[in-house]
């Protein structure tokens, strides 16, 4: 699973270049749309990722703003490498959004979560029993297995050679409630355990009795990238759908609430004391 192509964030990249290409040519969408002879929405859907421009297309936009041939083979390979297929595209059926690739490319993974471990982070057995109390009615067992093997494949970003490093914030009530029964809960607070021995991952835990606190709104994700030509991403997900944050002053309200939850959390060292009291104080089946 190599992050060295993501095609998620090359497309990203591309849409950014290309809008601020147009904006740099004094050009409106409408305009440009009709030197192009292209309808608005194609420039609107290039310009914001949700269409991949063909290499084609990537010429022709050259052309009219006249870019010079060194970015213009740069732009052209942008486009090339966004139409390649992640490893996430074998589960297309369960990765609908882009989280899935802007995430394969972090460098840095900032997570708070208010009800459940990480994805990155739960076990086979707890993923199977989040994933069918999530589906609706008598879930299909062959469609469970295909999501758990999916959240199991995703899992092995932190042990891949170039691993992000994973900050993760977790609620107290994440590591005490009991999903799955004891031995299910047992086994995943065993793997936290054993994930925060990496190098790349810190975990920690924000007690109850801190009270009112900055994440009390929800959890939330903050993907950071290698590259600078990459802004950050605040990402939350929701029952009504998935929210993509990427204005700089939107995102830098999610980290100063993420550095503010980190400062009332406990420190490491506590936290994972704390898991293994949860853990051991579990009952046995």
């Amino acid at each position: 699973m190599s992050s060295t192509h993501s095609p998620t964030v090359r497309l990203r990249r591309l849409a950014r270049e290309l809008r601020r290409l147009r904006e740099n040519s004094g050009l409106s969408p409408e305009a440009a749309a009709a030197r192009l002879g292209w309808s608005r929405s194609k420039i609107s859907r290039i310009e914001t990722g949700r269409t991949r421009a063909s290499s084609a297309d990537v010429s022709d936009i050259c052309d009219l703003y006249g870019v010079d041939s060194r970015a213009r083979a740069g732009l052209i390979q942008l486009a090339k490498e966004g139409r390649q297929r992640g490893w996430w595209t074998a589960y297309a059926d369960v990765f609908t959004g882009s989280y899935v690739g802007l995430e394969d490319e972090a460098a840095f993974i900032r997570q708070w979560e208010v009800q459940l471990v990480p994805g990155l982070l739960q076990t086979e057995d707890y993923a199977r029993h989040v994933i069918s109390a999530g589906r609706p009615g008598a879930p299909d067992p062959d469609d469970v297995h295909r999501r758990v093997r999916a959240r199991m494949a995703r899992r092995t970003l932190l042990s891949r050679p170039n691993a992000p490093e994973l900050h993760a914030v977790l609620d107290e009530g994440v590591i005490r409630r009991p999903i799955g029964g004891p031995r299910v809960m047992r086994d995943q607070l065993d793997a936290l355990l054993n994930s925060a021995r990496r190098p790349n991952v810190t975990i920690r835990v924000l007690p109850y009795d801190v009270g009112a606190h900055a994440g009390l709104e929800g959890a939330f994700t903050i993907l950071s990238f290698a590259e600078e030509a990459d802004p950050d991403v605040a990402y939350v997900e929701g029952t009504a759908g998935d929210v993509y944050v990427e204005s700089t002053e939107q995102v830098d309200r999610y980290r100063s609430a993420f550095a503010r939850i980190s400062d009332a959390a406990l420190p490491a060292e506590e936290s994972l004391k704390l898991i293994l009291n949860t853990k051991d104080n579990l009952p046995h089946d």
